[in-house]
């Protein structure tokens, strides 16, 4: 699938007949009276979604990339217009010297429990947030985490810009296309055990059933063997990764430590000998911006699909 990222005036979008929309964002009710003018979003995965929607001219920026992530040539030329705020989180204060009046996060996403940056520091300046419905899982109770969750977002920001054509296009699209490859795959004796190794090597840091990964698993075939982890991304102890015996390893690539390093070392320790995957070298690599909520997950099902069936 490759990305186009639409101007916001090849799309004809107006706001001149934008009703009062308003959308769930976790826990709360958020009502927006016009599309916002100046929002910025955190994270290369949330950017996507704001740039495959053609929101580029509503945005006055973007945070939370360079400092962990580089971006590939699509990526680059769909922000090229736009400059990054933080590297890494933002501070509130970079928030309101932007005039920003939307913020696109989520918890650990931009945003952390407790934190400066949430929904209600920002309301007193203006600045309304949505939050990515995967992340909910840190502040509220949820369903383990879907397809639906990354589709969920897109329909809200369509709805909140005032995009809701194209949001509704673009996700029966992406289920038409995802329907037509599972329904063409082959079927499995059984589900595959699956391991998310995201990063850490005293602890791993992994997937539990609330992080988008369990729903591309599955999704593709196979079971994740922390679907019973009441967490979205965490750690746990290798002594579990080692007990439950993972058949496949997906590595998520990102930072300065690589997936083949990742790779090496789960290769090379004697601890991890007599584990499946290891044994018979089975390591599928997705990228971060394809194992966290956003367009690129159907590709993501699909490199995982093809893995499961080697």
């Amino acid at each position: 699938m490759k990305f186009v990222f639409p101007t916001l005036a090849a799309m004809l979008i107006s706001s001149a007949a934008f009703a009062e929309t308003t959308v769930k964002s976790c826990d709360r009710n958020v009502t927006f009276d016009t599309p916002p003018k100046a929002a910025v979003s955190n994270d290369v995965n949330l950017t996507e979604m704001m740039l495959v929607l053609g929101l580029a001219d509503h945005m006055v920026g973007y945070t939370g990339i360079s400092g962990w992530k580089t971006l590939d040539e699509g990526m680059r030329a769909g922000v090229e217009q736009l400059p990054e705020l933080a590297p890494k989180y933002p501070s509130k204060e970079v928030l309101i010297g932007a005039d920003a009046d939307f913020y696109f996060a989520g918890w650990n996403y931009g945003m952390k429990v407790g934190g400066e940056v949430t929904p209600d520091t920002l309301a007193p300046f203006g600045i309304q947030v949505y939050e990515l419905s995967e992340s909910c899982a840190h502040i509220m109770s949820k369903n383990s985490a879907s397809m639906d969750d990354m589709y969920n977002d897109l329909l809200n920001l369509g709805a909140i810009f005032d995009a809701t054509d194209k949001a509704e296009a673009l996700v029966a699209e992406y289920k038409a296309e995802l329907e037509s490859f599972t329904d063409g795959l082959a079927e499995l004796a059984t589900a595959p055990r699956v391991f998310v190794y995201d990063s850490g090597e005293e602890t791993p840091f992994t997937a539990g059933r609330y992080a988008m990964p369990n729903a591309l698993i599955e999704a593709a075939g196979g079971v994740n063997i922390m679907n019973d982890f009441e967490k979205s991304w965490a750690t746990t102890g290798w002594e579990n990764v080692v007990e439950r015996n993972p058949e496949v390893i997906v590595i998520v690539n990102y930072g300065k430590v690589t997936a083949e390093q990742k790779r090496n070392f789960m290769m090379s320790n004697p601890a991890f000998a007599d584990i499946d995957a290891v044994k018979n070298d089975r390591f599928v690599t997705l990228e971060y911006v394809e194992a966290t909520p956003g367009p690129r997950n159907i590709n993501a099902v699909k490199k995982l699909a093809e893995a499961f069936r080697k």
